[in-house]
C-alpha cells in the first residue's frame, strides 16, 4: 500500500492558501519533493497491514491538515522507535481503562508506551486570515520581478470580491515604479509608496517592498512579502493540555508511559515546555539570599491529591516536526520531576531534561537524530522551491 502513486508532476510552485496539506504534498513537483513522497510511502510500508489503510486515509484527508499533521508525526515516531532498535506493537489493548495507546515498545527487555499527539499554535480567538484564501492567492501568484508588497485589510464585504479587477489595477501599479528609485526615496524617509483598493465593499491597502537587485527578475516567486500581524495562543498551554489530554486517557500502564507532542509553533522555546511541565520559574526578590523556585502551575508540580500525573513518566517534544526538519530537530525527552512515575527510558538519539531541585539540566542525545531515522543527515536535499520554476500563473 502506498500514499502516493508516480505521475508526470509539473507544478512546483509552493503551497497556495486556498490549498490543503494533502493536496501540496500530492501536487508538488521536483526532486526534493519526491524524496519526501519515496520516504513516507516507504515509512507506511513499516506499520502492520492492518494499521496502514487508517494512516494512508488521515495523509490524503483534503478536509483538515491537522490530521495529515498528526499521521505525518505519528510515521515519524514509528521510525525513530524502530531505528532505535525497538520492537513496536500497535494499538494494542493495555491499561485500566480499556484502550489503546498507540505504541507498545519494547527494547533490551524492557517495554513501555508511547501515545502521540499533535499539537499545532493557534491564533487567539481569531480565524487564520480574514482574507479569503482565494484573493490571497490571487495576489500571491501576480507577477511582480521588482516588488513584494504588504497589505492590511481596512474592510470586509459580504461575499468574495472579484479577482481581475483587483490583479489588474496591482498590476499596473505595480508596473508604474522602479524600484531603485523607490529605495534611494525610502533612505531619504520618503514613505513607501501605496495603493488603496475597494470593490464590492471591500478595501485593502498595499505597500511595494523593492526586491534586492540579486532577487529580482523572477515573475513566479511570491508576491506577498508581508502578511498582517496576528496575536497568537500561549505556547506553554498548548504542552501543558496536550499533555493533561493524554496524560490519564489510559488509567493505570503499569509501565513508563510517554506522551509525544510533536509541538507547532512559530517561535518555539524550551522555557515554555520547561514552564508547561515543572511551574513557572520565579525569583523570591526579598529573599536573603536570593532564591529561585517554581509556582505550582505545572504539569509535575507537587499537589495534595493521590499524584495523577505521576502515571507519565516523560514527554517527548519536537518543535515543528516536518518531513523537511525531521532529521535537523532533536526529540527532547522531558525527565517526569514526580518521584512516584515509573522511570522513562531515553533513546540514543533524544535529549533530555530534568528538574534538579528547580533548575532544569539539558543532556544532548548520544546520537544525531537522523541516524535513528535511517536517512542522511541533510535530507531532504536540493532546493524546495528552485528559482524559474515557470508554473506560477497569473
Amino acid at each position: 500500500m502506498t500514499v502516493y502513486r508516480s505521475w508526470n508532476r509539473t507544478d512546483a510552485s509552493p503551497k497556495r492558501a486556498a490549498e490543503s496539506d494533502a493536496e501540496f504534498f500530492d501536487r508538488i513537483a521536483g526532486p526534493f519533493w519526491d524524496q519526501v513522497r519515496d520516504v513516507i510511502n516507504e515509512w507506511l510500508s513499516h506499520f502492520p497491514d492492518q494499521a496502514q489503510s487508517g494512516l494512508r486515509s488521515r495523509l490524503l484527508d483534503r478536509n483538515s491538515d491537522a490530521n495529515v499533521s498528526s499521521a505525518l508525526w505519528e510515521l515519524y515516531l514509528h521510525e525513530m522507535l524502530l531505528g532505535s532498535g525497538c520492537i513496536v506493537e500497535i494499538e494494542r489493548p493495555i491499561g485500566t481503562r480499556g484502550k489503546n495507546p498507540d505504541f507498545l515498545v519494547a527494547r533490551d527487555g524492557e517495554q513501555f508506551v508511547v501515545e502521540a499527539i499533535w499539537t499545532s499554535q493557534r491564533l487567539g480567538g481569531t480565524v487564520p486570515n480574514p482574507l479569503p484564501p482565494q484573493l490571497i492567492d490571487a495576489i500571491d501568484r501576480l507577477p511582480s520581478p521588482n516588488f513584494f508588497v504588504s497589505y492590511k485589510l481596512v474592510r470586509t464585504g459580504k461575499a468574495t470580491p472579484p479577482q481581475k479587477g483587483l490583479k489588474r489595477e496591482l498590476k499596473r501599479w505595480l508596473a508604474s515604479l522602479d524600484p531603485d528609485q523607490v529605495i534611494a526615496e525610502y533612505e531619504g524617509k520618503v514613505p513607501l509608496p501605496s495603493h488603496t483598493w475597494q470593490e464590492a465593499g471591500w478595501c485593502l491597502t498595499f505597500e511595494a517592498l523593492p526586491r534586492s537587485p540579486g532577487k529580482r527578475g523572477d515573475p513566479t516567486s511570491r508576491t506577498i512579502g508581508i502578511h498582517p500581524a496576528i496575536w497568537l495562543d500561549e505556547e506553554s498551554n498548548l504542552v501543558h493540555d496536550a499533555v493533561k489530554r493524554k496524560g490519564g486517557k489510559y488509567g493505570d500502564l503499569a509501565l513508563p508511559f510517554i506522551v509525544a507532542v510533536g509541538h507547532a509553533a512559530v517561535f518555539p522555546e524550551a522555557e515554555d515546555t520547561e514552564n508547561a511541565l515543572y511551574g513557572t520559574s520565579v525569583e523570591y526578590l526579598h529573599a536573603s539570599p536570593r532564591r529561585f523556585g517554581r509556582m505550582p502551575d505545572g504539569y509535575w508540580t507537587p499537589t495534595l491529591d493521590d499524584h495523577p500525573h505521576s502515571r507519565v513518566s516523560g514527554v517527548l517534544t519536537v518543535d515543528n516536526p516536518a518531513p523537511w526538519t525531521w532529521t535537523k530537530n532533536t526529540p527532547t525527552l522531558w525527565r517526569s520531576s514526580d518521584l512516584n512515575s515509573l522511570p522513562a527510558p531515553v533513546l540514543p538519539a533524544w535529549a533530555t531534561a530534568q528538574l534538579v531541585e528547580v533548575q532544569v539540566e539539558h543532556q544532548p542525545a548520544a546520537h544525531p537524530t537522523h541516524t535513528a531515522l535511517g536517512l542522511p543527515e541533510h535530507w531532504p536535499t536540493g532546493d524546495a522551491f528552485p528559482r524559474h520554476h515557470g508554473s506560477n500563473q497569473s
